[in-house]
């Protein structure tokens, strides 16, 4: 208990904290106008209420990211919790607050269009085909969770490519959904009811958190337990937990959403609240989620204890979603027929809305691309079909390779918006009318690039050592680690050249 409250606090006051020298180093101009008020358009571009706009932006992100994360992540072991907790403060608020108020800033720019500004071209191109991959796979992880959990609540399903239950009919209901909500304005369906889905989200977060600290405080794994690898399949906890764990601490997908948002923000002052606050309120989420993964399957009968017990679960349940299994019988048992229903709603929902705005996102880079006007709803159904075939693809293939391929592509796609974040940052710090000299504006891009190095690390010893990846033997690990210590030095170095150029121009 102690450690699950400790990071609670720690993650409330970074956000008041840190969140506010990240909001200080960007420099907000609160009389600019914002691109909800420049290019009101009635389709993308509508004026919200900040309080609406936080709510969204809360489901859009959280989606099951950070539930299935955590409960996956917890796996690896009390490490989570500073992993959760520290890379939301230092890594996702930042991330989520740049990519928001850079769109704002760029008149309400796509997350591609942002970095390719910042990093070039090329990157530019490299970045709208990444962004679409990483979303397709999104919806597909997105529409598959909830799609489980509905028909283990009423059944109907049919069997996939390898031979597992595939909840066919409630894939088509869901794809239905998206339909609208992927081509309707943003204010008809998605403003509209969207603040009502995350309210119960937050509700069910908060009523799983209770009932755990009022009666399951003593089962609650703890850091002093030791922070080693708790893992069973052989897998080592960096980089593996940092990339299981992505919107629970940071993710590129954020970035995807926040430029629907930024479309509707009437003031820059409401960045902070709405971009850096969302992922704040995530990584409590998340919190809440690896102590009750860590927690419920705890049995001192069988000499069971906390994580232990949730490795002998998984188990019992080879080949099957068993973070849909955990949500489902931890909201059962926790939160009564009640409560639990109420869970289910929001865990069922959350994942929809984010994949829906997932496919809003995409059609929205792919309007950007071609630059048409998406007033016409033809426009907008010419570009939304070939991606709901796509995604409808996917749904036939296992759940948990989806997912580990979406993961790492999320993390890869964060790299990216961090390492334009140092960019534009850098550059801010270093114009000629930059008079200020202190030490939060001239180093102010180091929040932005440490983490960019941290996550570069992070991806490049994946790809090498994850099963989806090269899958280096255990016995030649150490050379993925140092070629991914390599790529990411020679990062530095080639930012290190182009900022003494930047530089010496000025």
């Amino acid at each position: 208990m102690i450690t699950f409250i400790v990071a609670l606090i720690v993650l409330i006051v970074g956000f008041f904290t840190y969140g506010t020298l990240v909001e200080k180093i960007f420099g907000i101009e609160p009389e600019r106008k914002t691109p909800a008020l420049t290019k009101t358009d009635g389709v993308d571009f509508v004026p919200m209420a900040p309080w609406r706009i936080f709510l969204v932006q809360f489901l859009n992100i959280a989606g099951l990211g950070p539930i299935f994360g955590a409960i996956m992540g917890i796996f690896y072991g009390p490490a989570a919790f500073l992993w959760i907790v520290f890379g939301t403060i230092f890594a996702g608020g930042v991330h989520d607050y740049l990519s928001g108020m850079l769109s704002i800033r760029k008149g309400g720019a796509s997350l591609p269009d942002i970095i390719g500004d910042e990093l070039g071209e090329g990157t530019k191109v490299f970045m709208r085909v990444l962004s679409l991959v990483l979303l397709i796979l999104l919806t597909t992880t997105f529409l598959s969770g909830p799609a489980t959990l509905l028909q283990g609540l009423a059944g109907l399903g049919t069997m996939d490519f390898q031979g597992h239950m595939i909840p066919i009919v409630w894939v088509l209901i869901i794809f239905g959904y998206y339909a609208l909500a992927t081509v309707l304005p943003v204010d008809k369906l998605i403003g509209r009811f969207y603040p009502i889905f995350g309210g119960i989200l937050l509700f069910m977060g908060l009523g799983i958190m209770v009932v755990m600290l009022g009666w399951h405080a003593s089962e609650m794994p703890e850091v002093f337990d030791g922070l080693h690898n708790r893992q069973t399949n052989g897998l080592p906890l960096f980089p593996m937990m940092f990339v299981s764990i992505a919107c629970g601490a940071i993710s590129g997908f954020h970035g995807t959403q926040s430029p629907i948002m930024a479309r509707c923000c009437t003031n820059e002052r409401q960045g902070r609240w709405i971009f850096y606050g969302a992922m704040v309120a995530e990584g409590i989420l998340a919190l809440i989620w690896a102590a009750a993964a860590g927690t419920f399957f705890a049995d001192p009968e069988k000499g069971l204890y906390g994580i232990d017990g949730l490795q002998a679960f998984a188990a019992q349940h080879p080949g099957e979603n068993i973070a849909a299994l955990v949500i489902d019988q931890v909201s059962r048992s926790w939160l009564g027929t009640v409560g639990g229903i109420l869970a289910i709603i929001g865990v069922i929902a959350a994942p929809i809305t984010s994949g829906d705005t997932a496919l809003r996102s995409a059609r929205l880079i792919v309007a950007d691309f071609l630059k048409w006007d998406q007033r016409p709803i033809p426009r907008r159904l010419m570009i939304a079909v070939p991606l709901f075939l796509c995604v409808f693809g996917m749904v036939f293939v296992d759940f948990n390779v989806v997912w580990r391929y979406f993961a790492w592509t999320n993390q890869t796609l964060a790299v990216f918006t961090l390492w334009a974040g140092t960019v534009w940052l850098y550059k801010k710090s270093h114009q000629p009318s930059a008079v200020s000299r202190q030490l939060s504006d001239r180093f102010g891009y180091m929040i932005a690039m440490v983490p960019a190095l941290f996550m570069t690390m992070v991806c490049s010893s994946y790809i090498l050592i994850a099963p989806e990846g090269l899958n280096m033997a255990p016995e030649y690990r150490w050379i993925g680690y140092l070629i991914a210590g390599f790529v990411t030095l020679g990062c530095l170095c080639g930012f290190g050249m182009w900022a003494k150029k930047v530089k010496s121009e000025r």
